[in-house]
């Protein structure tokens, strides 16, 4: 892990996971929609040691510009051996509901836009039969609950779509991880009534960075004890688990 395109680099936990690569040395090109948030991140990583960093600015979830971002990425960040997908949305789910263009924002840039993009990197890292992509989705992702369904079922979406690309790139040497957050305070979750419960996302960078430095494990819940709730919550029989209002 030398050299890390970061997909959605002004995102609250990438933030921190960029500040834990820097540490580490790891050269970065950092992908994100806005211009001013990029050169201010760009400028605190150089204080804070980074060796290089490189930005470019596109908006991820539309698809047109993903040729753009990956063109760039060939030519001026060339032999880049990790790519971290760490863009979301997150909107009200009653919204979601009462809107169909909302909803489909939702999948288009929680599930459509990251498996678009993923596609044209894991090629590439295919070819060159080495390296390492991981992305950010949730453990909301697991089970469908009335309170989040949509972006519960795009992060669903897109936690199967990684776990199709791990077989197919497992014999070219590629690794994928599939990260799976709790509930984590950043600014996408501070209108929640109980975000001052959420996890430490200085935590969860921590153990992000740890997994890709091991290239596992394949999915990574953080904090951990989150694999043991989502085990339990999928064990519960649907006809109780439809009565159930969370």
């Amino acid at each position: 892990m030398k050299k890390i395109v970061v997909l959605g680099a002004t995102s609250g936990i990438a933030l921190e996971v960029q500040r834990q690569l820097t540490s580490r040395s790891c050269e970065l090109l950092l992908v994100a929609r806005s211009p001013q948030r990029l050169t201010e991140i760009q400028a605190d990583l150089q204080v804070r040691g980074a060796p290089h960093v490189l930005t470019y600015s596109a908006d991820l979830s539309c698809i047109a510009q993903h040729d753009g971002i990956f063109e760039f990425a060939h030519r001026e960040f060339p032999d880049f051996d990790t790519v971290l997908l760490a863009y979301g949305s997150l909107h009200n789910q009653k919204v979601s509901e009462a809107s169909i263009q909302v909803l489909l924002e939702e999948l288009q840039v929680d599930f459509v836009s990251a498996a678009a993009i993923l596609t044209l990197f894991a090629a590439d890292l295919e070819h060159r039969r080495m390296g390492c992509i991981a992305a950010i989705t949730s453990v909301a992702g697991d089970r469908g609950r009335r309170s989040n369904y949509v972006y519960g079922s795009a992060k669903g979406g897109l936690s199967l779509f990684l776990q199709g690309l791990r077989s197919r790139l497992y014999p070219a040497g590629v690794g994928v991880i599939t990260i799976k957050p709790g509930p984590v305070q950043t600014p996408m979750t501070d209108h929640l009534p109980s975000a001052g419960r959420f996890a430490d996302p200085h935590q969860v960078a921590r153990d992000i960075v740890r997994g890709l430095e091991r290239r596992s494990p394949d999915v990574l819940y953080t904090p951990g004890f989150w694999r043991w709730i989502m085990t339990a919550v999928q064990l519960i029989p649907e006809i109780i688990f439809k009565r159930l209002s969370f």
